[in-house]
C-alpha cells in the first residue's frame, strides 16, 4: 500500500506539471491543423516526386490527423508509397507535447524532429525510386477517401473545446502510464525491467519499433516517457517513434484494398524505424 501512495501521489504531481504546457501545444495544434487542413493534401499532390520531402516536413506535425489523412490519399492513389512512408515515419503522434512538458524537453524535441525528419524523407526517396526503376508505377487520378476526423468537435465547439478535449484525455492517459510504469517498476524492480526492454543491448530498436506499430498513441507516450526516464536510449525511442503512425496504418487497412499491398507496408515501416533506430545508436 505503501509503494501505491508513493507512485500514486508521484503521478499525480508528474501528470498535474504536464497540463499547462499540453493545453498549449494543443491549443496551437489545434489551430494549425483547423486552418491548413484543406492546403496540407493538396500541397502534397503537387509536389510529384518531392512528395517524400513534403511528407516528411508535414508529417513532424505533432498529431496523427495527418496521417490518416496520407492513407486516404495514398488508397485513392493521389500520393506515392514514398510520401506515405514519409509521413508514417515523420509521424510523432503524442510525443512531442509530452516531451515539451518535461523541463529539459525542448532541447530533446528539436533533436527527434531533426532525426526523424531526415530518416523519413531518405526513407519515403528509397522507397519511390526503387518502385520507379523496377515496376514505373505512378500514382493514379482517382478521388481520395473522405477523412477521418469526425469526434475533434472543433467545427461545432471551437478550437479551445477540441484542444480542452485532446488535453484531457491525453491527461488521463498519461496518469494511468505513469501510474503502471511506476508500480511496474516498483514492483518488478529496475533491473527486471532493463533485461525486459533490452538496456544497453543494440537490438532494442528492434523491439521498441515493433511496439511503436500498435495503432494507438498508448506506444508513443510509453515510449516517450521511458526515454524521458532514461529506461531506452535515444536510438530506441527513434525506432519505436518512427513506426509509430496513430491510425494510419489502421485507416490504411480499411480503406486500401489490396492486403498483400498494406503488409508490405507496414514491413516497410518496421524495417525503416529499425534502420534509423539502429544507425542512430551506432552514431550516439
Amino acid at each position: 500500500m505503501k509503494l501505491f501512495l508513493d507512485v500514486l501521489t508521484d503521478a499525480l504531481i508528474d501528470t498535474a506539471k504536464m497540463l499547462p504546457f499540453l493545453f498549449g501545444v494543443y491549443l496551437l495544434i489545434e489551430y494549425l491543423e483547423h486552418k491548413a487542413s484543406d492546403r496540407l493534401p493538396r500541397a502534397l499532390r503537387r509536389m510529384g516526386p518531392f512528395g517524400p520531402l513534403g511528407g516528411a516536413a508535414l508529417g513532424c506535425l505533432p498529431q496523427c490527423g495527418f496521417s490518416v489523412a496520407a492513407s486516404n490519399l495514398y488508397s485513392g492513389r493521389l500520393i506515392s508509397l514514398g510520401t506515405l512512408i514519409a509521413v508514417f515515419v515523420a509521424t510523432s503522434d503524442e510525443a512531442v507535447p509530452i516531451l515539451i512538458s518535461h523541463p529539459d524537453g525542448a532541447g530533446k524535441v528539436l533533436k527527434l524532429i531533426g532525426v526523424k525528419l531526415v530518416a523519413a524523407a531518405l526513407a519515403g526517396v528509397v522507397v519511390d525510386l526503387i518502385i520507379r526503376l523496377t515496376k514505373g508505377r505512378k500514382n493514379e487520378e482517382e478521388e481520395p477517401y473522405h477523412d477521418l476526423c469526425e469526434d475533434c468537435g472543433c467545427d461545432e465547439h471551437g478550437i479551445v473545446y477540441s484542444a480542452v478535449l485532446h488535453t484531457v484525455r491525453i491527461t488521463v492517459f498519461v496518469f494511468a502510464v505513469t501510474l503502471i510504469l511506476g508500480l511496474c517498476i516498483g514492483l518488478l524492480g529496475e533491473e527486471t525491467i532493463g533485461r525486459i526492454l533490452m538496456t544497453d543491448s543494440p537490438f532494442q530498436p528492434f523491439l521498441t519499433a515493433l511496439i511503436g506499430l500498435i495503432p494507438n498513441c498508448a506506444p508513443s507516450v510509453v515510449l516517450t516517457d521511458l526515454y524521458a526516464a532514461g529506461s531506452i536510449s535515444f536510438g530506441a525511442v527513434v525506432a519505436g517513434l518512427s513506426t509509430g503512425a496513430g491510425l494510419g496504418l489502421v485507416v490504411l487497412f480499411k480503406t486500401n484494398k489490396s492486403l498483400r499491398e498494406n503488409i508490405a507496408v507496414t514491413a516497410i515501416l518496421y524495417f525503416s524505424g529499425v534502420l534509423a533506430g539502429m544507425v542512430v545508436q551506432l552514431l550516439s
